[in-house]
């Protein structure tokens, strides 16, 4: 393995480098969304139902035990329970501002891994092709005739360059994408758990009135 990277050239480090961070990022994002704390279908309808019992005193003591960025969305809206429909939405969306981000943290980085590499790669093709052609032109003029074998350094720094970036490029392309959709999926439920909060606390308010 060391000879193949030594035959690529100084860019592989460069690709290598990619390698290592998008490697540390796609584990770290994984952890990240693996945690159980993420289950929002089990969660929510709970705290939806202390509201339902107006009990939204354990329902926020119980967002601040299962603290993740739906909870603390809820938690927001909850604080400003007594307050007015637009309110709670606007404490929710205010809340939402600081959640989010953390769900798409590094996915920007993910991204641009992911297309640097192969233009890595092919900047080490085009040196590789440079090189050959150099090595032609000084061989004609010296001797008059190229052998294969002065070729193959430059060949093989075209190819393995190649090889290293689309291998990088590839598996986080595809993991960027899945975090995207984690991302989307969550902000999705997000919006879900929060229309169905004020929709409860307008409820609740009216039976109070009532």
């Amino acid at each position: 393995m060391w000879q193949l990277f030594a035959k690529g050239g100084w860019l592989m480090l460069p690709i290598l480098m990619c390698s290592v961070f998008a490697l540390a990022i796609i584990i770290e994002r994984m952890i990240f969304y693996g945690g159980r704390r993420f289950n929002t279908v089990a969660i929510v309808p709970k705290v939806l139902e202390w509201i339902r019992k107006n009990h939204v005193t354990e329902a926020i003591d119980f967002c601040e035990k299962k603290a993740y960025h739906v909870t603390n969305i809820l938690k927001a809206g909850l604080l400003h329970y007594n307050e007015s429909k637009e309110i709670v939405k606007e404490s929710m969306e205010d809340a939402s501002l600081y959640e989010v981000p953390k769900l798409e943290k590094n996915l920007n980085f993910l991204s641009t891994l992911a297309h640097i590499s192969p233009l890595l790669g092919l900047l080490g093709t085009v040196v590789g092709l440079v090189k050959c052609f150099y090595i032609i032109e000084q061989k004609a003029q010296a001797v008059g005739m190229v052998n294969p074998s002065d070729l193959a350094g430059g060949i093989w720094e075209a190819l393995l360059t190649t090889v290293a970036g689309l291998c990088v490029a590839i598996p986080s392309y595809i993991a960027y994408n899945y975090f995207v959709h984690r991302v989307n999926l969550s902000v999705l439920e997000t919006e879900r758990a929060a229309t169905e909060l004020l929709e409860v606390l307008s409820q609740r308010r009216y039976a109070s009135e009532v």
